[in-house]
């Protein structure tokens, strides 16, 4: 048992919860519980170390224990948990170890062997995760120095038999043995053969000395001591005078290599000895640290969350609660929310059969005594359990015959024990308390035990079939009724738990399911005292209001989770709108100040090379030079990639030429009106003539003579009524998908790419969207149907026709 173990066990004294057949933590089958949680460790002495662990009423070790589990259980769901070798049952070989004087054989070396490895595995984990589990580091202790797992190992083989390397002088020892043995082996076999060709057998070990098998007839038997005889007495197994000398020389090198052994032995020992205290703690922190571990596997296994814990008295909140030995065994187990602030002392239950009532009772309690035993229980997050100095459970019919109590009688002599020891630091569980006798006194004594202890502050959870039971939390402040919703269609439990709520018994109906006579089932109906035939009117209508609000809950957060959905793409689309916009303004507006500047320059030299040309054309003397002179003028207009003079204009008498009222003279910048009407704005002028505009998103290139120059204020008219957006919804529409392919995604991954391809397509102003989900499991499709029905763009969808995909395509359209 782990340090931590016995604190835990130690401060039991304080809980009033005695383990054993007919106790409280046996009829909550708490020993099955912890179990579930003992079969996740790594060793016996770790899942022993779980078995172990008893409630405690020490709400800071508690708290502290439960600390420690959930800082494992982060990084046990993260995979990056630390992990421990067994560790083996040493308490025998440390007991004989703490003993001066005492020599350990080579298993019990071993087994201290295997303890330090484990130990050194196990620290090195710890220190790996200090910093994100410190209390889980907190169990780390000093190990002895490596040089002692270092001389154990070059020691000891697995099997503890000492190696030769163990000690030079076993070494030679042993070599000796050997060879004296071979020498005596050869002897024996000579003297056998010169017995002659019809001797049997072989040289064999009678009483630790090497013999020869003689018949007892044999006339060459040889001289000897007769150490055995077989079964027959016809064979004699005889050590010859001749060998005996040799046979004394081995046996005086085995107990030469005897003596070597335990003096190697005892020098291990001694080494080991020195460092008792701290092979003692190894092996406790290698318990505790499994001991941990396990439950930590436990709680992520589960998915449970730790818990607040508080002393008693102290609200009850438990949420997602299951019962851990139904979760063990497999079954599929129904979780239930149950709350009881600091005012509701009594809760009590009611029901049909078969309805989990039981269950609930059970689950509470193994809640409360797991978590009090620095167990997290299989709770979900915002749990808070009270912490208790008594506890007692009453639960199930039976009878105590060494007592000779009847049933009823066991139940009283419950009662009696409860109310001599209650106070508001005590847990009660009653399964059907009343029962056992008369209707009308056992609900009168069980109402008069509730009303006391509620008036205690004592936590009382129990079970009744009752129908006077049910008026209590009318009456007596601090009692509230609960119950286990029923299905009654199906007339089959739900086992979703209900409080405030009283629940009926649903006798009469169950048995007319299964069959039982019409006319007796009509009278009995009739039967049923009037005020029990109001209640259980009541209790039905309030059941149906209660599924009606239900029903109406469950629709208004789906609406809610779908508004909420529908704003945030909003949001989003929104958002990326404006990104967009801002960064077409902005590249608009940068594009605009760079085409200006390299126009002004462009414009600058080329107005150098015509003024340079015009000059030559001016002193040009003869019809020659001014030809070259305009050639030269020409070229060097239309050389340029900024500008462009469409048309040749008209030389005058001196050669000059100069451009006509029909010519039209292009810079990049300018706003020009294409043949199609649409506004664009020169990009760059090529030397074919030809000129590269943007139109939008759009860039073109096209003849010089398609276009329209506008004038200045039919230009900056034209900019004002380009809209950024549109030219956005150009970029969207070319990329907007027209068809989205989901296979090989998970649901919420494919309700992510569905969303983005809808906002796209209809930005894209796109009529249609083709979904590719595939058949498979059919989990990607009706997400995606989850999607579209709740996409109020969307006009229709349904499967595409079989020759296009059928059940494994939906096509969705789009409102105009």
């Amino acid at each position: 048992m782990t340090e931590r173990t016995a604190e835990m066990s130690s401060a039991l004294r304080g809980v009033s919860v005695p383990t054993g057949a007919g106790t409280p933590l046996d009829i909550i089958e708490f020993a099955d519980a912890l179990e579930a949680v003992a079969g996740l460790a790594a060793g016996p002495l770790g899942a022993e170390s779980v078995r172990a662990r008893r409630p405690v009423a020490d709400l800071a070790l508690i708290q502290e224990e439960l600390a420690a589990v959930g800082e494992v259980l982060v990084l046990e769901r993260l995979g990056t948990a630390p992990g421990v070798d067994p560790v083996p049952e040493a308490a025998e070989q440390l007991a004989r170890l703490r003993i001066v004087g005492s020599v350990l054989d080579g298993r019990a070396l071993v087994t201290l062997r295997k303890t330090l490895a484990a130990a050194r595995r196990t620290a090195g984990e710890l220190k790996r995760v200090a910093l994100d589990a410190p209390r889980a580091a907190a169990l780390l202790v000093d190990l002895p120095p490596t040089t002692i797992d270092r001389r154990l190992e070059r020691s000891l083989d697995d099997e503890g038999q000492l190696l030769d390397t163990a000690d030079p002088e076993l070494g030679v020892a042993r070599r000796e043995v050997g060879a004296s043995r071979a020498r005596l082996v050869k002897r024996l076999e000579a003297i056998l053969r010169a017995i002659g060709p019809d001797a049997e057998g072989s040289v064999t070990l009678r009483n630790g000395r090497y013999v020869i098998p003689v018949r007892r007839d044999e006339r060459k038997r040889p001289d000897g001591i007769v150490h055995d005889e077989s079964a027959s007495g016809g064979t004699l197994f005889i050590e010859p005078t001749a060998a005996i000398e040799l046979g004394n020389a081995m046996r005086e090198a085995e107990l030469a290599e005897d003596r070597i052994t335990q003096r190697v032995l005892r020098e291990i020992t001694g080494e080991l000895r020195v460092h008792h205290a701290t092979i003692v703690a190894a092996h406790r922190m290698c318990v505790a640290a499994d001991d941990l571990l396990a439950r930590a596997r436990y709680a992520a296994r589960v998915d449970a969350h730790v818990p607040a814990v508080s002393s008693a008295p102290a609200p009850l909140r438990l949420v997602r609660c299951r019962h851990p030995v139904l979760l063990a065994r497999g079954v599929a187990v129904v979780p239930f929310d149950l709350t009881l602030d600091g005012v509701e002392r009594t809760l009590l239950v009611s029901g049909p059969n078969t309805g989990g009532k039981t269950v609930l009772l059970k689950a509470t309690g193994l809640a409360c005594a797991m978590a009090a035993s620095g167990i997290v229980p299989p709770v979900g997050a915002g749990t808070a359990l009270p912490i208790f100095t008594r506890f007692f459970a009453d639960i199930g019919d039976h009878q105590s015959l060494q007592a000779d109590l009847s049933t009823f009688s066991a139940h009283v002599a419950a009662l009696r024990d409860i109310l001599a020891q209650a106070d508001d630091r005590t847990l009660i569980l009653l399964d059907e308390v009343g029962s056992g006798t008369d209707p009308a006194e056992g609900s009168a004594l069980a109402a008069a035990v509730l009303l006391e202890l509620t008036r205690r502050g004592t936590l009382t959870l129990a079970t009744t079939h009752m129908g006077a039971l049910k008026d209590l939390a009318t009456q007596a402040p601090g009692v509230v009724n609960g119950s286990l919703e029923f299905d009654i269609a199906t007339l089959a439990p739900t086992f979703r738990f209900q409080k405030g709520i009283p629940g009926r018994s649903y006798g009469l109906a169950i048995a007319r399911r299964l069959g039982l006579d019409g006319g007796v089932l009509t009278e009995a109906e009739r039967l049923v005292p009037d005020e029990d035939r109001r209640l259980d009117a009541l209790l039905a209508e309030l059941e149906a209001k209660q599924r009606d609000v239900a029903t109406r809950e469950q629709t208004l957060e789906a609406l809610t989770l779908d508004l909420a959905n529908l704003e945030a793409r909003l949001a989003l689309q929104q958002h990326q709108q404006e990104t967009l916009q801002a960064d077409l303004t902005q590249r608009s507006r940068t594009f605009e100040r760079d085409a200006r500047k390299e126009a002004r320059e462009v414009l600058l030299e080329a107005r150098k090379q015509v003024e340079a040309a015009i000059a030559l054309a001016r002193g040009a003397a003869d019809d020659e030079k001014a030809k070259e002179a305009r050639r030269v003028l020409e070229e060097e207009i239309q050389s340029g990639h900024s500008s462009l003079v469409i048309g040749r204009g008209k030389a005058g008498a001196d050669g000059t030429v100069r451009p006509t009222t029909n010519d039209l003279r292009l810079v990049v910048g300018d706003t020009v009106r294409m043949a199609g009407g649409q506004t664009a704005t020169v990009e760059q002028i090529r030397k074919d003539g030809r000129v590269v505009v943007r139109a939008g998103a759009a860039k073109l290139t096209v003849d010089a003579e398609s276009l329209e120059k506008l004038s200045g204020g039919e230009a900056r008219k034209a900019k004002r009524k380009q809209n950024p957006y549109v030219a956005a919804r150009q970029l969207v529409a070319a990329s907007a998908p027209s068809e989205v392919d989901l296979r090989g995604m998970t649901g919420d991954e494919a309700q992510t790419v569905v969303e983005q391809a809808l906002d796209a397509a209809i930005l894209g102003e796109r009529a249609l969207l083709r979904i590719i989900h595939g058949m498979g499991t059919g989990v990607v499709r009706e997400r995606v149907q989850r999607v579209l029905k709740a996409d109020r763009r969307i006009k229709a969808f349904a499967f595409a026709p079989q020759a296009q995909g059928g059940t494994g395509v939906t096509i969705a359209e789009f409102d105009a």
